[in-house]
């Protein structure tokens, strides 16, 4: 590793942070850098990239509920089914070996865009704090977004704002908060374990993650504090959803 791989992964690290705090893929920045500019093995790039989530939903975190848009006890159900559903996501991660859902992600993440798209009002608008979610709902929808987050990581986010907004009826900031929570409540054991599996390098994963928290600390500063957050939110949420697509389908040089 050379000067120019330490700016890279510091800078790749905090695009991801912000990216990551207002919408969610960021991952597909730091898995990039672990993979293709610090030349990391897929598996042990999927372990080391846990490292930066934890640092940063950890700032991140603590900036929401500082700051009043975290209330951890009216979402207790769902942060216990997504945090059941990401352990066992990571010991299928640690088994199967995931290149065969890139094909299913593509199409996933095109179906997302669409839903985003349609009727922009329903992702600004306020939350519905008299809505409770039937638990039946609950359960297949977090323990599936959990698992799949313990499982690859990449997108995780997108697909979590999307049922915490349009079916759980939280505001997109109130959603980036509990996300961001849940992120830091089951990556610590997901990191413990990948690191058991020797599929961790602490030194590529923890430079990374020194940009990752400072980004997710800016970024959440911003998104719990400005009065046209949703707005933002939304829009770099449409931005990184285009952009995932296009380079999914091979229409982007980069």
């Amino acid at each position: 590793m050379n000067e120019w791989h330490i700016v890279i992964a510091v800078f790749g690290g905090f695009i991801a942070g912000v990216i990551n705090t207002f919408a969610g893929n960021g991952s597909a920045i730091t898995l990039s850098i672990l993979t293709e500019v610090l030349g990391l093995p897929a598996n042990v790039a999927n372990g080391s990239n846990r490292v930066g989530a934890m640092l940063q939903s950890s700032t991140s975190t603590l900036v929401f509920y500082k700051n009043g848009k975290l209330n951890l006890s009216e979402s207790r159900s769902i942060i216990i089914l997504t945090v059941i559903g990401a352990f066992v996501g990571v010991w299928a991660a640690i088994n199967i070996p995931n290149a065969q859902f890139e094909v299913v992600f593509k199409y996933l993440m095109l179906f997302m865009l669409v839903v985003i798209l349609v009727n922009p009002k329903r992702w600004m608008r306020e939350a519905d704090m008299l809505y409770k979610m039937p638990l039946g709902l609950q359960v297949p929808i977090f323990l599936a977004l959990g698992f799949y987050g313990g499982f690859i990581q990449m997108g995780m986010g997108i697909f979590y704002l999307a049922s915490l907004v349009l079916i759980a009826k939280y505001d997109l900031i109130r959603a980036n908060a509990i996300k961001i929570f849940v992120v830091f409540a089951y990556t610590g054991v997901v990191l413990a374990i990948f690191h058991w599996k020797g599929l961790v390098d602490w030194k590529y994963g923890g430079i990374i993650a020194i940009g990752q928290a400072t980004g997710g600390y800016f970024a959440a500063q911003i998104a719990s504090t400005s009065p046209k957050a949703n707005i933002w939110a939304y829009r770099i949420l449409v931005i990184v959803v285009i952009v995932v697509v296009l380079r999914l389908f091979g229409l982007l040089p980069f």
